[in-house]
């Protein structure tokens, strides 16, 4: 009798092979109820993020944004032509400048650290104690202060805007009908567009769209953590922060914890109500794995450091290196790629002209 075992077992065993990879694929697609429960949880507490942050108040026209992009780079509008906004919010750091406390014009040290602006029009105030209404009002107040372009008056800083030939055709087509078109409140609408163009989707967002398999195991474990320990009553929404003033350690003082070298106040030096001593906003959770140094006085170098501090201070949790392992895992999931428009920076317009 001939034997075919030779010619029979190499197609058995591809096919076997083969059954196999498809038992496994389709098993990794197939969503368990545990997997689907937490979605849920998820999709009840945070959003996605939208394509970008235009509201009918605050409109996005291109040549208002290419404007705005422009003039968040260039720093001849500073008192001594070394200050932009990318000084501080450089793309490099993922829109921070890696420093405890940010140094502006005239080599001025800003009093907090400069959060990232990814993202940043999804906040409901804008600066860590609230004293600007929203990304415009921080860009047109920024002209002033004392370490960000450290100009006199409005009137100096749009002398030297209009100084620049080309600014003045651009602000013409960026605010048509304006008879002033090169004013701090156009400034401010300029570069808010453009920063409302900033958004940065990421692995979290396709998650809560529903694909479960965006989030690896590590980070979802990290995800149940995040929600079940409670981070979620302040880090929520399509922020997962950005969206409600905190005491900046509940349950001890922050500053004997963290190591800072100064005591902040926080809204308290703005309001003079003593509820707010302590309190500040609370920060977007966007890309925090890409934002060091950490807190508002920059007091705190590395994430897990901050996500033991936070647990410690705001929670009364103890966490162990697996939970700091799974909620850092699960914060990482929160940083999406760099916006074209922000990852390269732009020619500027040619020089004053006298």
């Amino acid at each position: 009798m001939k034997d075919d075992t030779k010619h029979i077992q190499p197609k058995s065993a591809v096919t076997a092979l083969f059954v196999l990879a498809v038992l496994i694929a389709c098993s990794a697609a197939v969503a368990t109820d545990a997997d689907l429960d937490l979605l849920k949880q998820a999709r009840e507490l945070f959003e996605p993020l939208p394509a970008n942050f235009a509201t009918e108040e605050f409109p996005i026209p291109k040549e208002r944004v290419e404007l705005g992009r422009l003039l968040y780079f260039d720093p001849r509008i500073s008192a001594d032509g070394t200050s932009s906004c990318a000084r501080c919010h450089l793309p490099a750091l993922y829109g921070t400048d890696g420093l405890r406390k940010s140094i502006g014009v005239k080599a001025r040290q800003s009093p907090r650290n400069a959060p990232t602006v990814l993202n940043s029009a999804s906040h409901f105030v804008a600066h860590w104690i609230g004293d600007r209404k929203n990304i415009e009002d921080q860009a047109t107040k920024s002209l002033l202060g004392p370490a960000s372009y450290g100009q006199p008056d409005y009137a100096a800083a749009m002398r030297a805007i209009a100084a620049i030939a080309a600014y003045r055709e651009l602000f013409q087509k960026a605010f048509p009908g304006d008879p002033n078109p090169i004013s701090p409140d156009n400034w401010g609408k300029a570069i808010g567009a453009y920063e409302r163009t900033l958004v940065t989707p990421a692995p979290f967002d396709a998650y809560l769209k529903g694909d479960t398999r965006a989030l690896p195991p590590t980070a979802q474990a990290g995800l149940r953590k995040f929600i079940s320990y409670g981070c979620t009553s302040c880090h929520n929404g399509v922020g997962v922060g950005g969206s409600a003033y905190r005491k900046f350690g509940l349950l001890e003082d922050y500053w004997k914890v963290t190591g800072s070298e100064e005591i902040d106040e926080g809204r308290y030096k703005l309001t003079q109500d003593l509820a707010d001593r302590y309190v500040f906003k609370v920060p977007s959770l966007r890309n925090v794995a890409m934002t060091a140094p950490y807190f508002h006085d920059g007091s705190v170098a590395t994430l897990p450091e901050a996500v033991r501090i936070m647990a410690r201070l705001q929670l009364g949790r103890q966490l162990s290196d697996e939970d700091v392992d799974q909620l850092a895992a699960f914060l990482g999931t929160l940083t999406g790629p760099l916006p074209e428009q922000f990852a390269t920076v732009p020619i500027l317009p040619a020089a004053a002209v006298h």
